[in-house]
């Protein structure tokens, strides 16, 4: 797959630079803030080859690359935009041209022509009408921004810049403590082997670190200097802190774990903005991140971390509680409504949560519950496949299916089972069966980040998650089938 030409049909697309404010990826799709968009621009980039789908989000376009692809697809087009930019020197320009509006040009006359600027040329009607258009999407286009900078947006979107960067350690060290758990059952004599030790150790890493992670991560995000939210939570895991006697009894190390890691992130961000106010530039060096440590750092002991090792029980019990007592109602409903969480954004707000039982208990019960909506989708696109006769659909399903067997369901969710209605509704079905399974034996993963079969690795119980896997294939499609569709029309 040859990634500079897709990232250069994505550009030609989406271009010229002066349309696009910004580009970044995740772990699976290219995110640009565009000045302006439009239905036909998102159509056409559906067709370009290695595109999954496509998802207005609003503020945000989002192109479907998929995991790994969406890095070497980002980079050409970084490239390639970088390149267009140097090359559109204002000095070089004859004259407005479609695309050549600067970030700060919006209040810039059309045609304005004086005797002092002689050699101005003057715009064509067709270029001052689109350079209308442009400023007309712009002003759309900050009314939808300001729309969704709503609060609880926006702290979604901060709690999914802490944790989405750790997701390829917890992949990593996951997959090794599964594929541990496995061997050490079939072989108990390799437990005891040096090699077994060494990947135990290997697998185990990401919790040794994950504080100073989620606090570099977290006082870069709420405005602070990231080093300062990483040592900071070094403090709260510090193993000397047993040694140390307050109030009732010894401090804990790493009480609270990510919940107090996040409190005193942002309170050491707070703290810091507010000292470089009235600290001195000639001792703001010196001064600002020692009292922002010894500030932030006694606060966290004192009451943060206390706190936070409360808000965690509640977390840990909270889960658990529901799983152990609820189990298949419990497991059916979460299992059936992650969907719709996924639809509406406010999944992200579970990744702490993953990683909060994760520190707890090595393992996360809800993990293996929430991937079975994938698996729904997997099982109703199939229904769909089987039942529909229009030929552009099936060749659809069938790229996408096998990505999504593999854990990536935005292809099938865009450009499936969303756009035709009921089947989406057949994949929720599918979702809480498979739900059901995962909640009633309590099956637990030991990482976060991926779904469908590839998680079957990570998992403490890897025949029943299967099982579960299987149910949620089975009850989408068997869903889907009786539920029906509209079956689109063969495009002329």
């Amino acid at each position: 797959m040859n990634y500079t030409d897709i990232a250069r049909q994505v550009f030609a697309l989406t271009g010229p630079a002066d349309n696009i404010e910004s580009a970044t990826h995740c772990m699976t799709r290219l995110r640009l803030v565009l000045r302006t968009k439009n239905l036909a621009q998102i159509e056409a980039l559906k067709k370009i080859e290695g595109v999954l789908g496509v998802y207005d989000a609003g503020e945000e376009l989002q192109i479907i690359f998929g995991p790994g692809r969406v890095d070497r697809v980002t980079e050409a087009f970084l490239q390639e935009l970088k390149a267009a930019r140097s090359s559109a020197s204002p000095a070089a320009s004859d004259g407005p041209t479609i695309g050549k509006v600067g970030l700060s040009d919006g209040a810039q006359s059309v045609g304005r022509s004086t005797a002092t600027e002689p050699t101005a040329p003057v715009e064509s009607a067709a270029q001052a009408a689109a350079k209308a258009e442009i400023g007309d999407g712009k002003a759309l286009h900050a009314k939808i921004r300001a729309k969704n900078a709503t609060p609880i947006k926006l702290l979604f979107k901060r709690i999914a810049s802490i944790f989405i960067p750790l997701i390829p350690a917890f992949i990593a060290c996951g997959l090794i403590s599964g594929t541990l758990n496995v061997v050490s059952k079939v072989d108990p004599a390799f437990a005891q082997t040096a090699v077994y030790q060494l990947l135990a150790i290997g697998g185990s890493t990401v919790f040794w670190g994950m504080n100073l992670f989620v606090g570099y991560n977290a006082a870069k995000e709420f405005g602070g200097t990231p080093i300062l939210g990483g040592i900071l939570g070094a403090l709260l895991a510090h193993p000397g802190l047993a040694s140390v006697e307050l109030a009732d009894g010894p401090l804990v190390p790493g009480r609270g774990g990510v919940i107090s890691v996040l409190l005193v992130a942002a309170l050491a961000a707070f703290v810091e903005k507010r000292l470089r106010r009235i600290i001195p530039e000639m001792f703001s060096l010196f001064l600002t991140p020692l009292f922002t440590f010894l500030i932030a750092g006694t606060i966290a002991i004192c009451v943060l971390q206390p706190l936070g090792g409360f808000l965690s029980d509640c977390i840990g019990t909270a889960a658990t509680s529901a799983i152990g007592s609820g189990g298949a109602i419990t497991g059916f409903i979460l299992g059936g409504t992650f969907l719709p969480m996924v639809m509406l954004g406010i999944h992200q707000t579970l990744t702490p949560i993953h990683a909060e039982l994760l520190a707890r208990y090595g393992v996360t019960i809800l993990l293996p519950v929430l991937a079975m909506a994938g698996a729904g989708q997997v099982g109703a696109s199939f229904a769909v496949y089987c039942k529909t006769k229009n030929r552009f659909l099936k060749k659809t399903i069938a790229s996408a299916l096998p990505v999504g067997i593999m854990g990536v369901g935005e292809p099938l969710i865009y450009g499936v089972t969303l756009p035709l209605g009921k089947p989406f509704i057949g994949a929720c079905i599918g979702g809480a069966c498979g739900g059901a399974v995962q909640a009633q034996f309590m099956v637990g993963a030991a990482t976060l980040g991926i779904s469908g079969l590839p998680l079957a690795a990570a998992t403490d119980q890897i025949p029943v998650y299967l099982l579960g896997l299987v149910t949620a294939y089975i009850g989408g499609f068997i869903a889907t089938w009786f539920i029906g569709f509209d079956d689109p029309p063969e495009e002329s």
